[in-house]
C-alpha cells in the first residue's frame, strides 16, 4: 500500500507494529523480510519515487577537515535511496575486520564474521548476485583465463568481488512494496523528531513533515532507523527535547567515528612481459566477478597496518582520467554522475598508444579509515526547510592510513620482484615515509560508516550487538552506521546482511505469529 503524506489530512495519526524510517538498501531490505506476515509494517520515505530537488536539498550540509564531496550529492533522497547510483561492487568482510587489533584504537566488533555468514547468501538475493562463492578457484573453474598473479599468498592474496547488475531498489522493489498487503509505504514523510516515554527507555512515536506543510505522527512497537550513516546520527542528535545531547547519546558517541574508505591512486605496476590480467579486469555492467590484491592477515598484524586492497587500471587510461574528487563537485548528484561517466569515457578515448605502456597499470587503493572519534557528524545552527538542524561533517584522517598505504606497496613491490614479473613504482606523495599530508586527489567511496557504532559497552558504542540503541528498548539502527571498523570492501552487501540479521532478531522478540 502506498500513501502520499502530502495528501493526508494534517495531523493524521499512523500506527503499526514496526516503523522503518528510510527506504534505501537497509530500509527496503528490512521491509521485504516482513512481507506476508501478520504484522503491519510502516515504511517511511522522505522523498517520492523520483528525484525531487526540494527533497534532495534537505541533505545539504557543511564539511570540514579532509576535503570531501558535497553532502547534498553524496546520497539520494527518494525511494530506493542511493542504490539509484550504486556501482554494484560487492565482497565479504574478512575475519580480521571484526577482531580487536591492538595497533588500531577503537577496533573490535561484538560479533564475528561467522555471525554474518548465514545472512550473506540471503543478501545476495536482494541485489541479484551470483552464487555465494568468493574463492578464486571457483571462478577460475568457470573461466580458465582468470589466472591469479604468482605471488606468495601468505603475503599478498587475490580477494574476489562480485558485481550486482547493479540492482536499482527503487525500480525493482517499488511494485513489490506497494502491492504488499501488510506494508504501508508513506512517501514525503520526513522524520524530524523521535519521541520517547517519560524516562526515555522506549520510543512512543516519531513526527514526520513535508514541504506541503503537513505534519503527522507515527506510533509503533518497534522503530528501525535506516536513513544512512550521516542521517541516522543527525536524527538521533536532533531528537533532543527529552535528552539534551540527543537520543542514545549519553556518552557523546552519536556521530563520532565517521569512517570512509580512502580511495586514491598510489603506484604503477610495470610488467616485463604482457599479462592479460583477466582475473583483475573490470568492464562495467559486464563483469560478474574479479579480484583485487589484498594483504594477508599475518602481514597486517606483523606490520601493524590497516586492511586495504589494490585494483588495476591500464596506465594509458588512468593517466587520462580525472580524480573522482575533482569530478564529483556539484551539489546535484545527476550532474556529477554524468560528469563521472564522461571522465571515464574521455580517459578511454584519449588513452595514448605508447607501446611502452602496454604492460603497465595504475594501482588504485581502497583502504579502511581507522576509527577516529574526532572524525564526526555534528549539528549546525542552520536549519533546513522542515526545521531540522543541518549537519556538519568533519572528516579527519590519521598517519596510520598513510603509513598503511605505503607498506601495502612495499610488500607488493617485494613480491613482484621476487616473482620476476616487473617492478612497482610509488607515486611521489608516498616516497617520503615521514610525510603524512594528503594530495589533492585524495577521495572517498561515498561509503559512510560508523556514526552509531556497535559495542556491548554503552561507553564505547551507541548500539549493542543486535543494533539496539543502548538504554532504549525498542529503537534500532540499521545499516553501515553500526559498523565498528570500515574494512577494505564496499559496505552495501554487508549492511544488507546485517539488516536481515536484525530483522530475524526482531522476529524472535515480537512473537511467532508469522503466516
Amino acid at each position: 500500500m502506498h500513501i502520499d503524506a502530502r495528501k493526508m489530512d494534517n495531523g493524521s495519526p499512523v500506527e503499526g507494529d514496526i516503523c522503518i524510517v528510510g527506504a534505501g538498501a537497509a530500509g527496503i531490505s528490512m521491509a521485504l523480510e516482513w512481507m506476508n506476515t501478520s504484522y503491519k509494517i510502516i515504511l517511511l520515505e522522505g522523498g517520492g519515487f523520483e528525484y525531487d530537488e526540494r527533497v534532495q536539498e534537505l541533505y545539504a550540509g557543511k564539511t570540514t577537515g579532509q576535503h570531501y564531496y558535497p553532502l547534498q550529492s553524496s546520497r539520494l533522497h527518494y525511494f530506493g535511496g542511493t542504490m539509484g547510483h550504486w556501482a554494484g561492487f560487492c565482497s565479504t568482510f574478512d575475519s580480521i575486520d571484526f577482531k580487536k587489533r591492538d595497533w588500531i584504537p577503537h577496533s573490535g566488533w561484538p560479533i564475528k564474521r561467522e555471525d554474518l555468514d548465514p545472512f550473506y547468501p540471503r543478501a545476495h538475493k536482494n541485489i541479484d548476485l551470483g552464487p555465494y562463492e568468493y574463492s578464486v578457484k571457483y571462478w577460475q573453474k568457470k573461466d580458465a583465463s582468470m589466472v591469479p598473479l604468482p605471488l606468495d599468498e601468505n603475503v599478498v592474496w587475490s580477494k574476489m568481488w562480485q558485481f550486482s547488475p547493479p540492482t536499482r531498489f527503487g525500480e525493482k522493489y517499488k511494485d513489490t512494496i506497494v502491492k504488499a498487503r501488510n506494508i504501508h509505504l508513506y512517501t514525503y514523510a520526513n522524520v524530524v523528531n523521535i519521541k520517547a516515554n517519560e524516562n526515555v527507555s522506549a520510543i512512543e512515536q516519531v513526527t514526520v513533515k513535508n514541504y506541503a506543510g503537513k505534519e503527522h505522527t507515527v506510533k509503533a512497537k518497534y522503530f528501525v532507523i535506516a536513513c544512512c550513516a550521516i542521517q541516522n546520527a543527525r536524527l538521533l542528535l536532533a531528537s533532543n527535547q527529552q535528552a539534551a545531547k540527543g537520543l542514545g547519546n549519553d556518552n557523546d558517541l552519536v556521530g563520532r567515528y565517521f569512517m570512509e574508505h580512502i580511495e586514491i591512486k598510489s603506484a604503477e605496476l610495470w610488467f616485463d612481459k604482457p599479462n592479460p590480467m583477466n582475473l583483475y579486469s573490470l568492464s562495467f555492467g559486464v563483469t560478474k566477478a574479479r579480484a583485487e590484491l589484498a594483504i594477508s592477515e599475518k602481514k597486517q598484524t606483523e606490520f601493524k597496518i590497516l586492511n586495504g586492497t589494490v585494483s588495476f587500471t591500464p596506465l594509458p587510461i588512468a593517466r587520462n582520467t580525472k580524480p573522482i574528487i575533482e569530478v564529483w563537485s556539484d551539489k546535484d548528484p545527476r550532474k556529477n554522475l554524468s560528469n563521472l561517466f564522461q571522465s571515464f569515457q574521455k580517459g578511454e578515448q584519449t588513452a595514448t598508444s605508447d607501446p611502452k605502456m602496454n604492460n603497465a597499470f595504475e594501482l588504485f587503493t581502497r583502504i579502511e579509515q581507522a576509527p577516529n572519534p574526532s572524525s564526526r557528524v555534528t549539528l549546525d545552527t542552520e536549519k533546513d526547510s522542515l526545521g531540522m538542524p543541518r549537519v556538519i561533517l568533519h572528516w579527519e584522517l590519521t598517519p596510520l592510513e598513510r603509513r598503511s598505504i605505503r607498506k601495502i606497496y612495499e610488500l607488493l613491490g617485494q613480491q613482484v620482484g621476487l616473482a620476476a614479473m616487473g617492478r612497482v613504482r610509488l607515486m611521489d606523495y608516498l616516497r617520503d615515509e615521514k610525510d603524512f599530508s594528503w594530495p589533492s586527489f585524495t577521495g572517498g567511496g561515498w561509503h559512510h560508516m560508523g556514526t552509531t557504532r556497535m559495542s556491548d559497552d554503552p561507553k564505547q558504542g551507541v548500539v549493542d550487538a543486535n543494533c539496539k540503541v543502548h538504554g532504549i528498548d525498542n529503537l534500532y539502527m540499521a545499516g553501515s552506521s553500526c559498523y565498528v571498523t570500515a574494512t577494505a570492501v564496499n559496505p552495501t552487501l554487508t549492511l544488507i546482511a546485517l539488516t536481515i540479521r536484525l530483522s530475524d532478531h526482531i522476529k524472535s522478540l515480537i512473537g511467532k505469529n508469522i503466516v
